[in-house]
């Protein structure tokens, strides 16, 4: 019954992250995130892989509590006797609470088996989210990128415009065009970087690596008010990890157990038949008893210190774990609140002003109060912020990304 249960939850754990989001997915053409992540559910041949993993384990669980096959055996007298054939039949048993406990290591390790499962899932997530950002980071990049290399040749054009009129002289014509073309390489780079992104994507997705995926659609930025102890605690919760190094330390608990008793016989119950052959043709038959001698109690004793050690080494390295989380936790949520506080002042403050200067610097170069070095330093300047919003926007959900792979749980979606 518990090793029906616990596959019953496997396949309805296995259903639910197929279906976790909820939302039918062309697998053609994936856009939003959620889109990812359904597909990566799906498709990924490392998460297909630990699922498979994780049912061999919960297999284990009827192979533990069996016992091992009976023996059969036959002999026959070359010479002749009354009793020339003899049969029997032998079952062994362990000694009392040796099933139990093979049973409960093999439970405990397909319960760690699903934990495992779940921490994969949600490092595929984590990996997707990663190259997700970067994508939309991609694409905000060479829309930038785009937009001002069409400011640029609008001042190219005022240039060309004022030298005409000789309100100007030839060498801002000249810089005007090395700008230009400087933006233009940019923005080829920018676009040349594609196949390289979306290549990480189709692996997670188990694409082939040169197949086309659209432009995505970036999540708005939201701030997530979150604090360290609230952090900590839903690790402590819900870490998937944490709760198979839990189920582990279970596990060698039952094998200690497992190991004391092996200072103790193991007994076998069994019938023996003599057949009789020719005219003596009755048969006898003898109920038989075995037992095994557990005399080598030095290797008895190293078995047990074994298991005992097994068990010290699986409780510290949770201890390990633990901390291991909580300093990730901890350096995760500082760059995360730092992110948001440079996208409130990059959005809030610095971009907003820059195109008022870019605004005004135009204006007081067709009025002839401002050089072209002036204007175009103050592009540049647009241009650089924009790009550095973008990126902090990016690592901003890449980090909040990886603060849910810690905790174990998902932030609703942005």
């Amino acid at each position: 019954m518990k090793r029906t249960l616990i596959l019953f939850a496997a396949l309805s754990l296995s259903s639910m992250s197929l279906q976790v989001w909820g939302q039918p997915v062309d697998s053609n053409g994936p856009v939003s995130l959620l889109d990812y992540l359904n597909l990566a559910a799906i498709n990924n041949a490392e998460l297909k892989a630990e699922f498979e993993r994780w049912k061999a384990a919960i297999e284990e669980i009827p192979q533990a509590k069996s016992l091992d096959d009976p023996q059969l055996m036959y002999g026959y007298a070359t010479e002749s006797m009354p009793q020339r054939s003899m049969f029997e039949v032998m079952q062994m048993f362990p000694w009392f609470g040796t099933l139990e406990d093979r049973r409960d290591i093999a439970t405990a390790m397909a319960k760690s088996g699903g934990r495992q499962y779940e921490a994969k899932r949600l490092a595929i997530f984590y990996e997707v989210k990663q190259a997700f950002y970067e994508f939309s980071f991609l694409a905000r990049a060479i829309e930038i990128t785009s937009e001002n290399v069409q400011l640029m040749r609008h001042f190219e054009e005022v240039a060309r415009t004022k030298y005409a009129i000789s309100m100007t002289t030839q060498p801002d014509v000249i810089r005007a065009q090395v700008e230009l073309a400087t933006m233009e390489d940019d923005l080829i780079s920018w676009q040349k970087a594609r196949p390289a992104v979306t290549a990480k994507l189709n692996s997670l997705l188990n694409r082939p690596a040169q197949s086309e995926l659209p432009w995505p659609q970036a999540p708005p930025y939201r701030e997530v008010p979150i604090d360290f102890p609230q952090v900590n605690e839903l690790i402590t919760r819900s870490n998937p990890e944490l709760q198979s190094a839990a189920f582990d330390i279970e596990a060698a608990r039952s094998s200690e157990k497992l190991a004391q008793k092996k200072f103790y016989p193991q007994f076998g119950i069994g019938v023996g038949v003599d057949a009789g052959m020719g005219q003596d043709m009755h048969s006898r038959t003898m109920p038989k008893i075995q037992l095994t001698l557990p005399i080598w109690r030095n290797n008895y004793k190293a078995a047990e210190r074994q298991a005992n050690a097994q068990l010290q080494q699986a409780t510290q390295q949770k201890v390990q774990l633990e901390n291991t989380l909580a300093s990730r936790a901890q350096e995760v949520l500082y760059e995360l609140q730092n992110s948001d506080r440079k996208i409130h002042l990059y959005r809030d403050t610095i971009i907003p002003k820059v195109k008022e200067m870019v605004t005004a610097s135009e204006s007081a170069y067709q009025a002839g109060s401002l050089d072209f070095l002036s204007l175009v330093d103050s592009q540049r300047t647009l241009v650089r912020y924009q790009l550095e919003y973008e990126r902090v926007v990016a690592d901003n959900g890449q980090k909040l990304a990886e603060l849910e792979m810690l905790m174990g749980t998902q932030f609703p979606e942005r």
